[in-house]
């Protein structure tokens, strides 16, 4: 069967990502480190996420605001995101461009935890504004975390190599989301050989796409053969394979700075 295939080949994945990252802990580095396993991080992203979403390393989230993201492992963009870099090599994305947000983590424990869901609160606090409507065009919305939104809001996942007991990662999550409204809380966290925690419905137990108040929290433990990825690629399909964007405004980007000087004009 196809999905017995696709796990089967997903489980030699795992297996390739689990030496890599051996290999990684062996560097002196500890910045040589964690840039090497958020690349491995990236690049299974950069497999399975749909052809017009593009996972991005290296870059800095900015909205016409003036608000600035916190250092973000893996930014989700729309790949036809302005291709605007710094000097030091860094891409710089307009916040409406963004679709989600990756935290990675070595080891994954209660101030981690807490490390990531604090940047995901953050970056999706950060305002979208700048679209340029399109005329005659119905206005498209996107359900998400109790609200309907007329953009697409940033998602956020956490992706670990290694971390306490699912159960004790389970309760500081919830510890940490039960004074915070939905808005705020990481859709998702993976962690390699255990399992994940996701969002999902007390009576039915189907799974939620994003968290809503009320949604119980799952802890579902990993199939040895496969390890996490099977279920991580389908999640990365069914959270971003509807995934938009209204056309990107630059103007408000641009604030009070001068364009030009007006030093003639010709009337005809």
């Amino acid at each position: 069967m196809t999905q017995d295939k696709l796990g089967k080949i997903l489980g030699s994945v795992a297996k390739r990502m689990r030496a890599d990252f051996e290999q990684s802990q062996a560097f002196n580095h500890n910045g040589e480190a964690g840039t090497s396993r958020e690349i491995l991080i990236q690049e299974f992203l950069s497999g399975y996420l749909p052809s017009h979403v593009e996972a991005v390393h290296n870059a800095e989230v900015i909205a016409a605001n003036g608000d600035v993201s916190p250092q973000t492992d893996i930014v989700l963009i729309d790949r036809g995101t302005p291709p605007f870099t710094s000097l030091n090599g860094f891409r710089i994305i307009p916040n409406e461009c963004v679709y989600g947000m990756v935290e990675v983590k070595t080891r994954l424990d209660g101030r981690e935890l807490s490390d990531a869901c604090n940047k995901i609160s953050k970056m999706r606090r950060m305002p979208k504004t700048s679209y340029r409507p399109i005329a005659g065009v119905i206005p498209r919305t996107t359900n998400a975390y109790g609200k309907v939104h007329d953009f697409f809001p940033t998602s956020g996942m956490i992706i670990a190599f290694d971390s306490v007991n699912l159960e004790t990662l389970g309760n500081h999550l919830v510890d940490w989301c039960r004074t915070r409204n939905p808005i705020e809380w990481p859709d998702s966290v993976w962690v390699a050989g255990k399992g994940h925690l996701q969002w999902g419905d007390p009576r039915s137990g189907a799974l939620f796409r994003s968290p809503v108040a009320g949604a119980s929290l799952f802890q579902i433990d990993a199939v040895p053969e496969q390890d996490i990825l099977l279920p991580l690629a389908l999640h990365l399909n069914i959270h971003f394979s509807d995934a938009w964007m209204n056309p990107l405004d630059l103007v408000p980007y641009s604030g009070a700075t001068p364009l030009g000087q007006l030093t003639k004009r010709w009337t005809i």
